[in-house]
């Protein structure tokens, strides 16, 4: 399970460091992708294998398979070198408009990669609204 936010930045050549506890989760290999609101997710091997199952299952329209090109098209098999970090490329930099500031948000079964000034406007929730949802989900504290 992914938990927390880091704040890094990415460097001229694209890569950012992942934080060692969730480096430890990810494993030697992992894949990247583009993410809805406009960051990345991050999944581990077997998390991706799953998510693929489930789109392999989707009906045969034109709206699935714009689902299934969004996910896996731009897709990449990702590893992280010898001192932590993870080339992002290009595509999914300019996806998720990764220019300097990033942060890297733990979401259960994946890693969010975001803009720090996109994560910051996203997450910018009153906590009543949140409140409010959970709710609306059957969710208590």
């Amino acid at each position: 399970m992914f938990i927390g936010e880091y704040n890094h930045t990415i460097d001229a050549k694209g890569r950012i460091i992942v934080p060692s506890k969730f480096r430890d989760q990810l494993g030697e290999s992992f894949v990247i992708s583009k993410g809805l609101d406009g960051c990345l997710y991050i999944y581990p091997g077997a998390e991706w294998e799953s998510f693929l199952e489930k789109l392999k299952t989707l009906p045969s329209s034109k709206d699935s398979r714009k689902i299934v090109r969004f996910f896996t098209a731009g897709a990449d098999e990702a590893e992280i070198d010898k001192q932590g970090r993870v080339l992002i490329k290009n595509e999914l930099r300019e996806h998720a408009k990764l220019e300097k500031d990033v942060v890297l948000a733990g979401t259960l079964n994946r890693i969010e990669i975001w803009s720090k000034a996109m994560y910051d406007s996203e997450n910018d929730d009153d906590i009543d609204d949140i409140a409010e949802k959970m709710a609306d989900y059957g969710l208590s504290i």
